[in-house]
């Protein structure tokens, strides 16, 4: 469909009356919302004319029950409960077996074979035939066995920040210390303190 000067006239009679780009293409038909916005842009009309809907918008006061619907409810558990089950007085990250678990033949999932309530940790490379899944019994929410659960979620660590440094204490002008001494600064590894 090419542009041709009665289509480009109605196109910026439309676009001046405060019509949508998608209700123009509608009008002009043959053509996109996209064609009409490059059209546009092309013959660089700006100043469009506000609808009525536009100038009657008001904000809206919202209501009390509305706001309510909105608030979560304290102490609203937060992300994935089967995981926060699962780690549940763990107090040592799980440190996955140096070996992957061996799946007896009958008891190997293939893509075709999974189901709901199949382990889905894939064991072997997809390229090879002798690539499978799982198959244990998963963790209602979790995609994985117990085990393999442990092993793909880690509960989060303490941060390198907090577990590397010492807190700093500096000691104010009421503490005692002799005069022409330096104070008492515990510095972090590789630094060095200046008196």
């Amino acid at each position: 469909m090419a542009w041709n000067d009665d289509r480009v006239e109605l196109l910026k009679k439309l676009w001046s009356d405060g019509l949508s780009a998608s209700q123009i293409a509608g009008r002009l038909g043959g053509v996109t919302r996209n064609a009409v916005i490059g059209k546009v842009h092309r013959l660089g009309l700006s100043g469009r004319a506000t609808t009525s809907r536009m100038k009657s918008h008001r904000p809206r006061v919202r209501t009390q029950a509305a706001s309510k619907r909105l608030m979560k409810p304290r102490g609203a558990p937060v992300g994935n409960q089967a995981l926060r089950n699962l780690y549940l007085g763990d107090t040592e990250p799980y440190v996955p077996p140096a070996e992957e678990l061996v799946i007896p033949l009958k008891e190997r999932k293939y893509i075709q074979t999974l189901t709901e309530s199949c382990c889905r940790w894939p064991i072997g490379d997809p390229q090879q035939p002798d690539f499978h899944f799982c198959g244990k019994k998963k963790i209602p929410g979790l995609p994985y066995c117990e085990v393999h659960a442990r092993r793909a979620f880690q509960p989060p660590q303490a941060r390198r920040r907090d577990r590397d440094y010492a807190p700093m204490v500096i000691a104010g002008p009421d503490a005692a210390q002799a005069p022409g001494e330096a104070p008492d600064v515990p510095v972090g590894p590789g630094e060095k303190a200046v008196v």
